[in-house]
């Protein structure tokens, strides 16, 4: 069974979980979440910079980096939008990129979202 790790994002009504760790993984997905539990930002620049910040805040938790960051997995509503949301992706990971996969959807569970993301990490073993 997978543990819950502690992340500082607010309870949502959904049954989930911000992240989990098992097998020395975390899983984890981020939508435009501010710190009151509502959708944010009106372009795709700003929803990304929110969403990655959230992915930031999991990673984190579990005590592992963004460098440890092994697959993302993100969903526009607009693939034309890419660029803005690589610009800020490119301000949260550098060189070697982890893995990534990016798809158009026709509509997300909120209809103001622009962006949601599923990431993968590999977790420092414990102790160092």
């Amino acid at each position: 069974m997978a543990d819950t790790i502690p992340v500082d994002l607010p309870q949502l009504a959904q049954p989930f979980s911000w992240a989990t760790r098992s097998g020395g993984l975390m899983f984890t997905g981020h939508g435009p979440v501010d710190a009151c539990g509502a959708i944010a930002g009106d372009t795709m620049a700003e929803q990304a910079r929110i969403t990655l910040g959230n992915l930031a805040k999991a990673v984190a938790a579990a005590g592992a980096t963004m460098d440890d960051v092994a697959q993302v997995l993100v969903y526009l509503s607009d693939v034309k939008a890419m660029p803005e949301f690589d610009a800020e992706y490119r301000r949260h990971f550098r060189e070697p990129y982890p893995n990534r996969t990016c798809v158009g959807v026709q509509g997300f569970a909120h209809p103001d979202m622009r962006v949601e993301l599923v990431a993968y990490v590999a977790l420092p073993a414990a102790g160092g």
